[in-house]
């Protein structure tokens, strides 16, 4: 297991920050209207790379609207995947990750066509050059748990599962039975923590310093193989600025000693 953490920007310094916590793998998340700036230069992330030592261990978009109201395919949205895709395999990144919108207004049936289709088509594009896979937060993007799972990537067989037990949690659901079953299609992982209590949110704190049995669920995905890479993913409003360093700092020493890094 390699362990890495989603870079808070994506250039140089990107890469830069991950090396000063001495990681080797950054993940980017691209989810903004414009991807030509990190498309269109792709040449100068590979120098990056090779000179920093830092990799990008995933590339990700999430929140877009990829399905029309009529069910079509967003090409915008699609180009800019495909672009994405040819950058991930450009610079040597395994995984890219996305999610599928649901229609209102459309039959559930027509939903899932849709959704099966559209990643279909990235499978067929990426064309084992890269991994694809979804993530299972709902942020447009009902792929995100057991149901539609085991319709979806049993369908799609080679298709994977960015995995994060945040959202299981806050979804009401059981993380440790969902990673049990479903973790041999996992091929990305986010740390991020979570505080639930009563089924109220709290807060999402460092890993580490939150609720989640980080011990039993590394052990889980040890006991598939997973050789992938577990991203560290700050997600709260309270621990930010010298707290939010100290707190990502923690959760790299966390890591490190469950991960036997040394």
């Amino acid at each position: 297991m390699k362990l890495g953490i989603i870079a808070p920007s994506h250039d140089r310094k990107g890469l830069e920050y991950a090396k000063e916590l001495g990681l080797s793998y950054a993940e980017f998340d691209i989810n903004y209207d414009d991807v030509t700036g990190v498309t269109n230069n792709a040449e100068t992330f590979k120098k990056d790379i090779a000179e920093l030592g830092v990799y990008i261990s995933a590339v990700g978009r999430w929140g877009r609207p990829r399905i029309n109201a009529d069910m079509s395919f967003n090409q915008k949205e699609l180009a800019d995947e495909k672009a994405l895709i040819d950058f991930c395999a450009y610079v040597g990144c395994p995984v890219y990750i996305c999610g599928v919108n649901y229609v209102e207004g459309q039959s559930y049936f027509s939903n899932i066509t849709a959704a099966v289709e559209y990643i279909k088509t990235l499978m067929e594009y990426a064309a084992g050059r890269v991994k694809i896979c979804t993530y299972n937060c709902s942020w447009d993007n009902y792929i995100d748990k057991p149901h539609e799972w085991d319709i979806v990537h049993d369908h799609l067989k080679g298709l994977g599962i960015k995995y994060d037990p945040s959202h299981a949690i806050n979804g009401g659901r059981n993380y440790m039975r969902e990673i049990v079953k479903y973790g041999d299609k996992v091929c990305h992982i986010h740390l991020k923590g979570t505080i639930n209590v009563g089924g109220v949110h709290v807060d999402d704190p460092p890993a580490g310093l939150d609720t989640v049995n980080w011990g039993a669920f590394v052990s889980v995905f040890r006991k598939f193989g997973y050789e992938g890479v577990l991203s560290i993913e700050p997600h709260s409003a309270t621990w930010q600025g010298e707290l939010g360093d100290k707190g990502v700092r923690y959760t790299v020493e966390y890591f490190k000693r469950l991960l036997f890094i040394k």
